[in-house]
């Protein structure tokens, strides 16, 4: 696999070896004793989306002792992911970092705890995997709202189909970060 860090420290972009040959291809997408020697905790869980062109998911993050980090991929289709710096102390506070994920770039994107996670859907019926290393627990979940102007992210153009609740998230400013 190939390693490629971010100036925002702990994210990591992952893109495992693949398999290829006439029938197809075979690709490891998690081996826990590979995958512990750069990531530093288990998983607990495995989440799938799947999404229409323009559906916007996130930002969302969840506050100790649920906090999250994840490890995600697309499986189908193609998705802007994005991740913000919700660490206090960071040099990077607020900032983000975005990956374009994709069936055929098979690259997954390591978040740690201390960010808030959101992506976009590039094309109908994206499949979305996480890799979460806490169980969901909804009392716990917050959510930075994805359209923030102080966070600066340039989402694609065309139309965005975005829940309810994630219209509701909070600017930065008013984020209280347990991190």
């Amino acid at each position: 696999m190939v390693i490629e860090r971010f100036p925002i420290e702990g994210l990591i972009k992952i893109t495992p070896k693949t398999f290829a040959d006439e029938r197809g291809y075979f690709m490891e997408t998690f081996q826990d004793e590979r995958y512990h020697e750069i990531i530093p905790h288990a998983f607990f869980q495995d989440n799938v989306s799947l999404s229409r062109i323009g559906v916007v998911r996130g930002l969302h993050f969840q506050v100790p002792p649920f906090a999250q980090a994840k490890l995600v991929q697309v499986f189908r289709g193609r998705v802007l992911d994005v991740a913000v710096d919700l660490r206090k102390n960071s040099p990077t506070y607020g900032q983000h970092q975005c990956v374009e994920l994709s069936e055929d770039n098979r690259v997954q994107f390591y978040i740690p705890v201390g960010f808030a996670h959101g992506f976009m859907a590039l094309e109908a019926n994206t499949l979305f995997h996480y890799k979460c290393s806490e169980r969901y627990a909804a009392t716990h979940e917050r959510t930075l709202h994805w359209n923030d102007p102080q966070l600066g992210i340039s989402w694609p153009e065309g139309p965005k189909i975005v829940a309810e609740k994630d219209q509701q998230g909070l600017p930065l400013t008013f984020i209280n970060s347990p991190f």
